[in-house]
């Protein structure tokens, strides 16, 4: 059975490293968020760094997840010191699932904070591709399917939880908060 593939980018308004403290209150908010996350049902994983360390992104070993990736259009620093991003990858066994983590509990408040920590970029900030069962998406295919999305718009190849495809290349059917109206982006 096709699993789904989530990744999600967004530019932060300044770099990681920053101790400002909407930077702190970001990454305290992130380890939260991850946490819930990773016990949501559906939830299969995410691409974690090896060492576990924080801001460490470019050079970090991301195991079966591949060597990390970013979209052409980001263009700020790779450095600990100064890279100003977030990102990540994750695997679902289907879009409801996924839908719900993003659009629910502690991640749904912080995407009502989300132009505090991120920059407008004019861009998509995630999309969603269905995998093979056993297969780890990579961060090169999230930024390939992400730039193929600011091109081309939504189809079966990458797509949002808003225009949304089957694993047989299909519309899905329309998923919707069960509580509240959905965010219009996800982080």
């Amino acid at each position: 059975m096709p699993h789904l593939a989530l990744y999600t980018f967004g530019v932060l308004t300044s770099p990681l490293a920053d101790p400002a403290p909407l930077t702190r209150e970001f990454y305290d908010v992130g380890e939260s968020v991850y946490r819930t996350m990773g016990q949501h049902p559906g939830y299969l994983g995410h691409a974690e760094a090896a060492d576990g360390d924080r801001g460490v992104l470019f050079d970090a070993d991301w195991g079966a997840w591949g060597e990390f990736a970013v979209p052409a259009w980001y263009g700020k620093g790779r450095t600990p010191e100064t890279t100003a991003l977030a990102a990540s990858l994750s695997l679902w066994t289907d879009l409801r699932s996924a839908f719900d983590a993003v659009y629910t509990g502690p991640h749904r408040t912080a995407l009502s904070r989300r132009y505090d920590w991120f920059e407008r970029t004019g861009h998509p900030n995630h999309v969603l591709w269905w995998v093979s069962d056993g297969v780890i998406p990579t961060w090169r295919s999230g930024v390939s399917r992400l730039e193929h999305l600011h091109v081309h718009g939504a189809a079966p190849h990458a797509f949002t939880f808003h225009e949304s495809f089957a694993p047989d290349g299909g519309p899905a059917a329309a998923v919707r908060a069960s509580r509240a109206r959905p965010a219009r982006d996800a982080v």
